[in-house]
Formats: structure tokens, sequence, C-alpha cells
């Protein structure tokens, strides 16, 4: 059985072009980007997801995959997946952010642990937001969801339609403001409420100066935020919900899916 070139070619770019940006996807996506993961385990998953989606997605524009148009089109396809996937990372790290600040304001910021995703010390609090939002995200399938979009996006971005619009990229920058906003959505309970741990400190002070403040204050700020950050447990899925909403809709628009 005899193949002709250019088909073995136009079969070669409609699986790879997919498969570039589902990998570009995979490599700042939730949950994928660790650099624990094996480099493999994502090629493999992202290659299978690329065999699954080519048979129903627009036909690839056929190219040579060494020319300069091939590498342009390899670009677009990084720039698309890279697009949607750091979307998830801007949600993410609102948590790592919230924990970092919670973590300073209770005295507990010492306590620091290596973050397994970017390799660097993070208070031990902030660490457990990140996990636990991680095992969130898995639970409500976000990850299905996030895959489901990019090959949507196929259907409203076929491989060569062109670059992805500067109106997406603002939306992501303006997005970005989230990573503040909620964070001081998330803290400011927690805020005030070592606020007035400190000021009632400061009061004892005042009334008893012989009382010892550093002896006696450290250990009780720092059981009052374990306190506050068990208390503040209950509405931990109402902020990620907001949040990954919000985030849901902006994949959806990049996609255009919606």
């Amino acid at each position: 059985m005899n193949f002709a070139v250019e088909s073995v070619l136009t079969w070669m770019s409609g699986i790879l072009l997919p498969f570039v940006r589902i990998s570009a996807l995979l490599v700042v996506m939730v949950g994928f980007d660790a650099k624990r993961i094996p480099t493999q385990l994502k090629v493999l998953f992202a290659f299978a997801v690329a065999l699954l989606i080519a048979p129903v997605i627009p036909d690839v524009p056929y190219t040579d995959m060494l020319s300069m148009q091939g590498f342009l089109l390899v670009v677009q396809q990084i720039l698309w997946g890279v697009a949607i996937g750091f979307v998830s990372q801007i949600f993410l790290n609102t948590f790592v952010v919230a924990g970092q600040v919670v973590a300073t304001q209770t005295g507990l910021g010492f306590a620091s642990l290596v973050d397994p995703v970017n390799g660097i010390n993070v208070a031990a609090v902030a660490q457990f937001y990140l996990i636990l939002a991680t095992l969130v995200f898995w639970a409500v399938d976000g990850h299905l969801m996030m895959i489901k979009m990019i090959a949507l996006s196929f259907e409203a971005f076929p491989v060569g339609s062109g670059w992805i619009s500067l109106g997406s990229i603002e939306k992501i920058i303006e997005w970005g403001q989230w990573l503040f906003l909620a964070t001081i959505t998330m803290t400011i309970t927690p805020i005030t409420a070592m606020l007035i741990v400190s000021f009632t400190f400061g009061v004892m002070t005042r009334a008893a100066p012989q009382l010892n403040i550093f002896s006696i204050g450290f250990p009780i700020t720092q059981i009052s935020g374990l306190i506050v950050i068990w208390l503040g447990m209950s509405a931990f899925m109402l902020h990620f919900n907001i949040m990954w909403e919000s985030a849901s809709h902006l994949m959806c628009e990049i996609a255009g899916c919606g």
C-alpha cells in the first residue's frame, strides 16, 4: 500500500497543530503545571486528546511544517492554549496570595513549605489554601471543562484563522484585578479579627504595664489566627464558586464558546 507524501503531511498537520494548542494549555493549566508531573505524561495525554478531537474539528489547512508559515501557525496555537490556561493560573494564585496575607497577619508566616508547582517557599497557610483549591478544582471537574473549552475553541477559531485578538488579551489583564479584589474579600474577616485581638492586647498593656506582652501576645495571636482560619473555612466554597464562575465566563469568551 502506497501513500502520497502530501496526504501523509496533511494528516500529520491535522494532528500536530491541535496537539500544540492542547499542549500549551496543559503546560499552564491548574493541576498539570506541577513540575513533578512527568513531561512524557503531559505529551501523551495531549496527543491522546488531539487524536480524539481531530475528526470533529474543522479541517486543518495543509502547510509545510518546516516552513515559515508552519512556524507561525505553531506560535498561534501556543498563544491560544496559553491564553486559556493562564486564566486558571490567576484563579488559583488568588488563594495563594490570600493564604500569604492571612499567614502574615496571624503570625504564622514563619512556617513555610516548598510549593511543588513553582518550586519556591511559601507560607504553610498559603500552601494549605493552594492544595485545598486544587483538590476542589479537580472535584468539580474543572479540568474537564477546560479541555472542553480548548476543543470548542477549534470551532470558533480554527487552525489558521488568525492570531488571538488584543481584546482577549486585555480581558485577561483586566481580569487580573480579581487576584487582588478576591484576596481582599477572602482576608477581610481574618484581618479584622486579628486587628481586634491586637487592639485588645494594646488595651491590656496600657492597663497592666507589668505584663510581658511579647511572651503572652505571640502565642495567643497564633492560636487566635488558627481559630479564625478554621472558622473562615465555612466560606471557602462560596469564594471558590464565585471566582471559578467568573474565570469560566472569561475562558468561554476567549475560546469563543459563549
